[in-house]
């Protein structure tokens, strides 16, 4: 499943049949198909909307360690993987990294050498800055991405799903609502429950940020005045002064 989520919500055709845990998920619709025959069932996780791959016609023990395996396969992030005896590599901070290639041109390269602690450290400040000033951007981007892919395995091939498509990615929420009810009912639910979650994003994204106010007194006290003047400053100090503006 590869996700984040815990919960899940499963689909026979356009109906829903269940929804919530997996082992529990997978239990209901064992039942269900030892009563009914079912359509083809799938699984979507509900943070993601990628659907379980899972033979759900296994033995019970099948799918008990298929469960396991799911629900083990995305660590979290607190918890990252060591190497087997849990040795880690010199140096190595204590909640360990992984090494993975990474390809850069030249000069940057040299800039990241140049920076206290070396690449590693470097880049890693950058990733943490990066997420943290794109995170209401990453959570729409992620909220949008999940309801297209559930739209696209359920109602690909129904009335409306470009113009739906269009009214998700624009934030159109009362026409994506409109064109979703033209689809059967437990889809058109589900796929607006999923949207609903983009929209909110975009109304967040839309909200003007407030600009950041400092007195005199905080903006000198983080002036570190032993700092040698940068050259650019320096030669506008020292430049010839004209009239009666103020440096």
């Amino acid at each position: 499943m590869n996700s984040t989520s815990s919960t899940c919500t499963a689909f026979a055709g356009t109906r829903q049949i269940a929804s919530g845990y997996l082992r529990d998920v997978v239990y209901k619709i064992r039942m269900l198909d030892i009563k009914y025959d079912l359509a083809p069932v799938l699984i979507f996780d509900d943070a993601t909307s990628k659907v379980v791959e899972m033979d759900l016609r296994g033995t019970p023990q099948y799918l008990l360690n298929r469960i396991a395996e799911i629900e083990s396969a995305s660590p979290r992030e607190s918890e990252p993987v060591l190497p087997a005896g849990g040795s880690r590599g010199p140096g190595r901070p204590k909640l360990g990294v992984v090494a993975r290639e990474v390809t850069l041109l030249p000069r940057h390269w040299n800039w990241l050498a140049s920076q206290p602690g070396g690449a590693s450290v470097a880049l890693r400040k950058l990733v943490e800055e990066a997420r943290r000033a794109n995170q209401s951007k990453d959570r729409l981007r992620l909220a949008q991405e999940a309801a297209y892919r559930f739209m696209s395995a359920m109602a690909g091939n129904e009335p409306g799903f470009e113009e739906a498509t269009r009214a998700l990615f624009a934030g159109d929420q009362e026409g994506f609502a409109q064109l979703a009810e033209a689809w059967p009912t437990d889809v058109g639910n589900h796929a607006k429950n999923l949207a609903a979650r983009a929209f909110e994003g975009q109304v967040s994204e839309s909200r003007p940020q407030s600009t950041p106010r400092y007195t005199l007194d905080e903006l000198l006290a983080e002036c570190d005045c032993s700092r040698p003047m940068p050259q650019e400053d320096r030669e506008r100090s020292d430049a010839p002064r004209f009239g009666r503006e103020l440096l």
